[in-house]
């Protein structure tokens, strides 16, 4: 029988080939440098294989094969991870460790609602909770890292299974004495010919703000002349200063607003004219976890508090 590589040699791989750096890969993995770099070692004797190129100097370089094999590896320590979850779950559903994936437009302030509500309806379960842009966290999914996402549907994660949780409304957020503060409702493209701020790229806000607007795909705000290229907020609170400090306007998600992302500042929001302008909060998941009826389960408080919140 041919030996198999054990489990612990192939997070050793994946740990090499997401960090780069034999230091950072095995604090990754809570070993010393050197064990790390004799379980490698020993998975290349194992396989009679050459993973690494190390002729190229001090820095890790794969060869084809090594990055060829680093997939079968996380093919492989996904689809253990799937044997014990399942078992896990059998056991005692809705226990054990849930790693959670958000977005920082949703998680600061969704988060102290929820948090409270899945310890009391579901105190056997531990949250590890990560906050990262949507595609960061996608990725993490895809690679068995996290799994469940709590999101801004629609979004890039072909592939996962998806369910609405409730639609969170925009609001169009005008310093003191803007000339559209004197509307009850603003329509969405009035806020074209203004200086519309945004989040930096990479926030999924961003694209939603852009589309809401009338912005066509690709489009942008216009631009003060004077303004540093790359300029942009990254964070809901800067923009809520820049915004107070008269720099432009924006859109702010209802659950930002009641969670009191603009208190002590003059800010005057107003709600958006028309239909369409609202973002839907999800959850998303790998379509083959074991646990997927657990995360569907979660759906209905989730829901609950996702939709009290907006």
């Amino acid at each position: 029988m041919t030996p198999l590589p054990t489990p612990q040699q192939l997070r050793y791989l994946l740990a090499l080939i997401e960090h780069q750096h034999f230091g950072r890969a095995a604090k990754a993995c809570a070993v010393t440098q050197s064990t790390l770099s004799a379980g490698i070692l020993a998975l290349e004797r194992q396989l009679d294989a050459r993973l690494l190129d190390r002729e190229a100097g001090k820095h890790v370089v794969f060869t084809g094969l090594g990055r060829e094999i680093a997939g079968h590896a996380r093919e492989a320590l996904r689809a253990l991870e799937a044997a014990a979850e399942a078992a896990a779950a059998a056991r005692a559903p809705m226990s054990g460790l849930l790693r959670l994936g958000v977005i920082p437009t949703i998680g600061p302030f969704l988060l102290p609602r929820l948090m409270p509500a899945l310890r009391r309806g579901y105190p056997l379960l531990r949250l590890y909770l990560r906050e990262d842009t949507t595609d960061r966290l996608v990725a993490r999914l895809n690679d068995g890292r996290l799994d469940l996402l709590l999101l801004a549907l629609p979004c890039a994660c072909a592939g996962s299974e998806t369910m609405p949780l409730a639609r969170d409304a925009f609001l169009a957020a005008l310093p003191p004495g803007h000339v559209l503060a004197a509307r009850e409702a603003v329509p969405a493209v009035a806020l074209q010919n203004q200086r519309l701020l945004l989040l930096e790229d990479g926030h999924c806000l961003r694209d939603q703000a852009l589309e809401v607007c009338g912005f066509a795909r690709g489009a942008g705000p216009r631009r003060d002349p004077a303004e540093p290229d790359g300029f942009a907020a990254t964070s809901l609170y800067t923009l809520v200063q820049m915004v107070a400090g008269g720099l432009g306007v924006t859109l702010l998600p209802r659950i930002a607003v009641e969670a009191g992302i603009a208190a002590g500042t003059e800010l005057v929001l107003r709600p958006l004219a028309g239909a369409g302008g609202w973002r839907t909060l999800g959850l998303a998941w790998r379509p083959q976890s074991p646990r997927a009826a657990e995360y569907r389960a979660l759906v209905p408080l989730m829901a609950q508090v996702a939709g009290q919140a907006a």
